[in-house]
């Protein structure tokens, strides 16, 4: 009996040397979980055994518990990798479509061959789909998909309208709109330029120039004339050219009309400003311009859309006694956009963003916890599986409930205490050699006993 209490000791002791070096020996690995030997007495007893003068059996394992408490964060410099500062697991599948999910906390994810999220292993990282506006539409471990990073978003979409925003110097000095050369700097006064796209997304600049033409001093008025330009090439207006009051007769009252024309035939539009500096009408009413294939100012390539053009609004623009300021520029044409960032919020709503200026929520991270995680079954490589006594997986987003949230840029390290391990190892050892001697003792006893003559 004492040879089987002493091999039980030697047997528990080397479990809890395996253990330690376990721990150890994983001690840089990413969302590792260090685990602990647990150990119970043997003790075998009957009804009519007396309790008093019973001895043990000897030690034996109960089990090698998991510890699940966080480890320490390490920040990166790639955006794809995560890691969950709180409860819960990422939740990955070998397979596009299958649903035998392993639940992980190292979070060091890339990008496939075929833009798709997937960790170390190869194993696609899932999530929940999000509509336009990044909300979930389902957070359910059934419905949750791997995502794919897109290397474009969208199509090209032309621009229809352009809106422009400033303040035009009311101390700049008046010009004759009849002498406007665009290359000719002293015939306007100031100018601004915006990137619009045509039918096939190509981008072009269109450039307005504002000139302010001699007017009468004391009508109430004051006026500008507007003429526009693609790519350096004249547009004109789809109709007449706009009117300004002038003064004929330099008496100080209106007594005439201009017509906003230049020597090429150029037609530009008409702003009007009161005596306060405020915008009150342009001519014509809607400023549209002329088409902008080959049967109108020929400024855009074969292929593209030749019977786009342009309605330009301006909004609210001022006349003060200030410098020429453009407050804002839009248009709602779009290109194709090319991928240029990928962020992943604490939400873990996944973003990209794109070249065109846009960005497109692509996904929501699904996170994962059961009511038991030292339940769960090792399966290797930082991954476990759903068991009986973890309780089945319920899903989530971070951020919420008893979900932690998500760090980007950042790996959740091994929750190894190093030092400790190393006094365990010391325990482990002593232990061993303890248990040993016991066996050794029981062996020359053994001897004695057998050498009685």
């Amino acid at each position: 009996m004492s040879f089987n209490i002493a091999l039980s000791g030697i047997s528990a002791a080397q479990k809890d040397l395996n253990t330690t070096a376990n721990n150890i020996a994983n001690v840089n690995s990413i969302g590792f979980k260090e685990s602990r030997a647990e150990f119970a007495d043997v003790y075998a007893n009957s009804i009519f055994a007396n309790g008093k003068t019973a001895v043990g059996g000897g030690a034996t394992t109960s089990q090698v518990a998991q510890q699940f408490h966080q480890g320490s964060l390490q920040f990166t410099n790639n955006a794809l990798d995560m890691a969950i500062n709180g409860g819960g697991f990422f939740v990955t599948s070998s397979s596009l479509d299958g649903q035998d999910n392993t639940f992980t906390r190292a979070g060091a994810f890339k990008v496939d061959s075929s833009n798709y999220l997937v960790d170390s292993q190869g194993n696609y990282l899932q999530t929940f789909g999000v509509d336009k506006d990044g909300n979930s539409t389902s957070v359910s471990l059934t419905t949750t998909s791997p995502v794919i990073i897109p290397d474009t978003a969208g199509s090209p979409k032309k621009t229809d309208e352009i809106g422009i925003q400033m303040n035009l110097n009311a101390g700049d000095s008046t010009l004759d709109p009849a002498a406007f050369d665009p290359n000719d700097r002293e015939t306007y006064n100031n100018s601004t330029a915006v990137t619009m796209y045509d039918s096939l997304g190509e981008p072009h600049v269109m450039t307005t120039y504002f000139v302010r033409p001699p007017q009468a001093a004391y009508t109430g008025a004051s006026n500008w004339v507007a003429f526009y330009a693609v790519d350096g090439k004249q547009v004109d207006l789809a109709g007449a050219a706009g009117t300004y009051q002038t003064d004929t007769n330099g008496d100080g009252t209106a007594d005439g009309t201009g017509t906003a024309t230049n020597a090429g035939g150029w037609k530009g539009s008409v702003l009007t400003y009161n005596d306060t500096g405020a915008y009150t009408a342009s001519d014509p009413a809607v400023i549209t311009t002329e088409e902008l294939g080959v049967n109108g100012a020929g400024v855009l390539g074969p292929g593209a859309d030749g019977t786009q053009n342009l309605i330009i609004k301006f909004n609210n623009p001022t006349q003060y006694s200030s410098t020429f300021e453009v407050t804002e520029l839009t248009q709602d044409g779009t290109t194709v956009g090319r991928l240029t960032n990928v962020e992943v919020g604490a939400d873990g709503l996944i973003n990209a963003s794109y070249s065109n200026g846009s960005t497109v929520p692509l996904a929501r991270v699904a996170l994962a916890r059961f009511a038991n995680e030292q339940g769960l079954t090792q399966v290797g490589n930082t991954s476990w599986k759903a068991s009986l006594d973890s309780g089945l997986a319920l899903a989530g987003e971070a951020n919420s409930g008893t979900f932690g949230g998500i760090r980007s840029s950042a790996l959740e390290q091994s929750n190894v205490d190093l030092t400790t391990e190393l006094v365990d190892l010391i325990s482990a050892q002593r232990n061993f050699q303890a248990n040993s001697r016991t066996l050794e003792v029981n062996n020359t006893l053994q001897q004695t006993i057998l050498q009685i003559r």
